[in-house]
């Protein structure tokens, strides 16, 4: 993906960088799948290769067991933060979207279970689905972003930022204590309960308040 594109219809050049995910981001999402909640972000990273336009469809992996959704809030990081103070957080920030955070469950548990890391389960070429951004020509109410994502026209997720763990500036603040944030990378925040597998065919629909839809098909 060498563009990426606003919501407005702005059409800019884009170099991807990394995608920094956080897990376990909700409560409900943790106990979901049998995990502890955290004591701080779970973080872990996907690299450009993982990042592909969401709108009209993606390709999902054949042969690997079961993939499933996680439909998220993605931050495009804009300017360079590296432990930043949380105030210097949100000016940083250049769009606000939404991203699926495919995963290979069946091969993630055996992961797990193993000790191992996740990245074969987390962040294979395509496993980042990103939607187009909303610009941020003014600042939202960070504490109350509410998502949601129908699969075959059934909702199977909806989120709202008030409910996650780590509050989103103190969340990207955190990151970059850990990650220097370059422009072009993204911030994937957390997902809420409802995750569940994807099969070839399956149609998706995602929202942001009323700024932002999106629909895709799984292929």
């Amino acid at each position: 993906m060498s563009r990426f594109h606003y919501s407005n219809g702005a059409d800019v050049p884009w170099a991807p960088g990394k995608a920094v995910c956080v897990g376990r981001n909700y409560a409900e999402h943790a106990r979901e799948l049998d995990n502890p909640v955290p004591a701080e972000p779970l973080l872990f990273i996907k690299p450009a290769t993982a990042m592909v336009p969401m709108e009209g469809g993606f390709h999902l992996p054949r042969g690997r067991g079961s993939c499933h959704f996680e439909t998220e809030l993605s931050l495009l990081i804009g300017a360079p933060l590296t432990n930043a103070a949380v105030t210097e957080v949100a000016p940083a920030i250049a769009g606000l979207g939404l991203a699926l955070d495919l995963t290979l469950r069946d091969l993630q548990a055996e992961l797990k279970k193993n000790g191992h890391p996740w990245e074969k389960a987390k962040a294979f070429d395509g496993s980042c689905p990103v939607s187009p951004f909303v610009a941020l020509d003014w600042l939202p109410d960070w504490n109350n972003l509410s998502f949601a994502m129908q699969l075959n026209g059934e909702v199977r997720q909806q989120g709202n930022s008030s409910q996650m763990l780590t509050p989103l500036m103190e969340l990207v603040s955190y990151v970059s204590s850990h990650f220097t944030l370059l422009p072009g990378d993204l911030v994937l925040t957390g997902t809420p309960a409802g995750v569940g597998p994807l099969h070839p065919g399956d149609r998706l629909a995602l929202s942001l308040e009323d700024w932002l839809g999106v629909e895709a098909e799984a292929r």
